[in-house]
């Protein structure tokens, strides 16, 4: 078991591994940049340690300032959150060669699940679904690479094999135009991750995003908790997640979890894990995996009764996964949404004092969140402030429960996107009705 754990994290993922570790009866160390050292889990931390000022690179990247805070403090155990450096391979195999645990997979499994290319090929060898493609990255040979493009057939998507986050891509319409764009994203994928490394899959033109939970600890054990739907996003990026994904036959969902759970065991996954995917014609296609916990993780819990950090804790130090999958039942349903600190309509960040906090409570309502009233939202990091949760019994009596919650909801000092979710997408028709693809906000706020 761990006896003390440096949270190498900021914010509310920051609090919630403390509340775990906790739990578990297992000390923290909270390490801070200069700015946030009035941050909650500071506060509340049995240790804390400053690391550097504002700027990133220079505290929440700076693997040398996090190594030397866990050395000092005494720690046996990294836990990175999401995030900054949570799947930075170099820093998990700085950890553990520091003699520290670093507490999720390991390097070589970070490298192999972070490019994308060979990421696909252990997938497609586990049984995963793929979505069609080049099956490895596109080499000089404009003639194969011109064929490619005609038997995946277009539209296709040329990806760089190190992006994520929604960078490092580009649809293809039509022949005449695929060399010259895959020139333009290997540059754009050199200078953004130092890797040019592209590859091509079919663009899919309404398909929904689908993830998978999955336990591993790398000892042959394995379960998958079910599915999420993060369909509803912005930009790439995530507004809206809920769990389980409405409108999958369940016969589908078994399949598609237990071939996960399986590759989980075939690259001797150790951690907590997603599994991306397209989902369209009742049909998945992996497109990636997040060898770390993710921001939406919450939903997940709601439904099944896991906590999956406690669990990540466990298989850290050395136990055995103690779930089996017939542990896994699914209860109801969740939904999450992300509260910013941004204007609702021009989604420009909004730092400031917050001066009123007034969160909602009742049945089936959670709230993730390291604000509270008087603190200063810096404008150095991402703008999420908190999640706020719902569940109940089947999903429209959650999507009501949301409603109500952010009606209740009250922030001022600052700009945050409260209304959005409150007045829009709440209202949503489509929403509301479920199984939306990735292209529907963007279409319901004009900017498709």
């Amino acid at each position: 078991m761990l006896e003390k754990v440096l949270i190498a994290n900021r914010g509310e993922i920051a609090l919630r591994i403390l509340r775990s570790c906790r739990e578990l009866g297992i000390k923290t160390v909270a390490v801070y940049s200069k700015p946030d050292e009035h941050l909650k889990h500071v506060k509340l931390a049995d240790e804390a340690v400053c690391i550097g000022p504002a700027p990133s690179a220079d505290s929440y990247l700076n693997i040398p300032a996090i190594i030397s805070a866990a050395e000092i403090t005494g720690a046996d155990g990294i836990h990175p959150g999401y995030g900054f450096l949570a799947e930075n391979a170099d820093f998990a195999e700085r950890v553990t060669d520091s003699g520290f645990i670093f507490i999720g997979p390991d390097a070589d499994t970070i490298r192999l699940m972070g490019n994308k290319v060979s990421a696909i090929k252990a997938m497609k060898a586990s049984g995963v679904p793929v979505v069609p493609g080049s099956n490895g990255p596109i080499d000089e040979d404009d003639e194969r690479t011109l064929r490619l493009g005609r038997e995946i057939g277009f539209p296709i998507m040329v990806k760089a094999a190190s992006g994520g986050g929604g960078r490092g891509m580009r649809v293809v319409k039509s022949e005449d135009v695929l060399l010259e764009s895959i020139a333009i994203t290997q540059a754009e994928a050199k200078a953004a991750f130092g890797d040019p490394t592209v590859y091509m899959e079919k663009f899919l033109g309404t398909p929904r995003h689908v993830e998978i939970q999955v336990l591993s600890d790398g000892k042959g054990n394995a379960v998958y908790l079910g599915d999420r739907d993060c369909s509803l996003q912005r930009r790439h990026q995530k507004v809206v997640e809920e769990a389980p994904a409405p409108g999958i036959p369940d016969q589908l969902r078994k399949e598609v979890g237990e071939r996960c759970a399986e590759a989980c065991n075939k690259i001797n996954y150790s951690g907590a894990g997603t599994f991306e995917f397209l989902y369209e014609n009742e049909q998945f296609f992996f497109i990636e995996m997040n060898t770390r916990v993710q921001v939406e993780h919450p939903v997940t819990e709601m439904i099944t009764g896991v906590d999956i950090i406690k669990e990540q804790l466990l298989i850290a130090g050395g136990l055995p996964l103690r779930l089996k999958q017939e542990d896994i039942k699914i209860k109801g349903h969740s939904i999450e949404c992300r509260i910013n600190a941004e204007h609702p309509e021009t989604f420009i960040p909004s730092p400031g004092k917050i001066t009123y906090w007034h969160i909602p409570g009742g049945l089936g309502v959670r709230m993730d969140s390291h604000i509270y009233q008087g603190y200063t939202v810096p404008p150095y990091y991402d703008s999420l402030i908190g999640k706020l949760i719902t569940w109940g019994d089947d999903r429209e009596i959650a999507l009501q429960r949301m409603r109500n919650a952010l009606s209740e909801m009250v922030v001022e000092g600052i700009n945050t996107n409260i209304a959005l979710h409150r007045d829009v997408i709440m209202q949503d028709e489509g929403f509301s009705q479920g199984c939306v693809d990735i292209h529907h906000l963007e279409k319901v706020l004009g900017l498709d």
